[in-house]
């Protein structure tokens, strides 16, 4: 394990929120300028005495973030041509939602603003596409339709011929069978909020990865492709998924997204702490964990938890934004 004293603040930080969330694992991990500056770990894969004790073979499931592997599958489909443009209606690929979702691109789902939401099992318009923002789950699921109807495979199929084997991320994956290195505690309670998980088509929210496979995730983001010296993929598919995709309709009040991930933007709803540089962009899950890039110190962030659920009190806003803080001042003191 890898822990520099420079660091020491942001780990004992998240220790911290550990235990005030209930969580039973921590990791963090930072890369900067293609160095492992910060590797750090603490806890147990759960609460029993007998859990295996977390290290960098853990793979924690990272929630929400697997959406940005989505994000990265639709930039990729349209570097092969299979996608015109992100303002092409979801409707002119996917005929089925014609009746529903006139009017709704791909940029619309891409950053959240296309207004639909499923209420008992069928998809209802809440407000016009370009309207408003809200989190959901209904765009990220036709998005994932698109890929299968568009590449003829599955997501995590497309990710792994695509992504996972040229960049070698080997702890990663969409996992239905536990085995030693996965957190899967998530499962053991009934009626989860991170529902099923018999899937490995990447259609659900188990999507496992390790700490220093997600730093790497990150990392092959900041540097556009390239890893090792080396462009295993054209520029233009991170480009396009790091670069602001919100349209221009949405109140400026708003939050700001790319290909999923959240933007630097003064807003009520960022999850961007106010000292990060205007280039940063970041990507959270429920279960605690993050992934912070920062281009201005060639630099990324990542915390995991193995977090249940929310304890009264707990403000994740303010926890995100103060731990993005903190690595921001803590990496602009160490490159100086």
């Amino acid at each position: 394990m890898l822990e520099y004293n420079h660091f020491k603040s942001l780990n004992n930080y998240v220790s911290n929120i550990k235990n005030d969330i209930g969580a039973t694992a921590a990791a963090i991990y930072i890369i900067k300028d293609g160095e492992v500056v910060n590797e750090w770990y603490s806890g147990r894969h759960d609460s029993s005495k007998e859990s295996r004790i977390v290290d960098e073979h853990t793979q924690f499931n990272v929630a929400s973030i697997r959406k940005t592997y989505l994000g990265l599958a639709i930039s990729l489909l349209i570097e092969q041509g299979l996608i015109k443009s992100i303002d092409d209606e979801i409707a002119s690929y996917l005929i089925d939602y014609k009746d529903i979702a006139g009017g709704v691109t791909l940029r619309h789902l891409l950053t959240h603003t296309h207004g639909l939401f499923e209420v008992g099992g069928k998809i209802e318009r809440k407000f016009l596409p370009g309207e408003k923002w809200e989190y959901g789950n209904t765009g990220i699921t036709m998005l994932i339709q698109l890929v299968r109807h568009l590449s003829g495979k599955t997501l995590s199929t497309f990710m792994k011929d695509n992504i996972f084997e040229i960049y070698n991320f080997n702890e990663t994956g969409w996992r239905t069978k536990k085995n030693k290195y996965l957190i899967y505690n998530y499962y053991k309670e009934k009626d989860t909020w991170v529902g099923p998980n018999d899937s490995n088509a990447g259609d659900q929210s188990n999507l496992f990865v390790s700490a220093r496979d997600l730093a790497k995730w990150g990392y092959i983001h900041l540097r556009k492709g390239c890893l090792d010296g080396k462009q295993l993929l054209p520029q233009s598919v991170f480009e396009r998924v790091s670069t602001l995709q919100t349209p221009n309709t949405l109140p400026q009040h708003l939050p700001r997204n790319s290909f999923i991930w959240w933007l630097q933007s003064d807003t009520p709803l960022n999850q961007l702490g106010g000292n990060l540089p205007s280039c940063s962009y970041q990507i959270l899950g429920i279960t605690g964990c993050a992934c912070l890039a920062l281009p201005i110190y060639n630099a990324v962030v990542v915390r995991m938890y193995n977090q249940l659920s929310n304890p009264k009190g707990y403000d994740y806003l303010s926890d995100i934004r103060h731990f993005g803080n903190l690595a921001n001042d803590l990496l602009n003191s160490y490159s100086s």
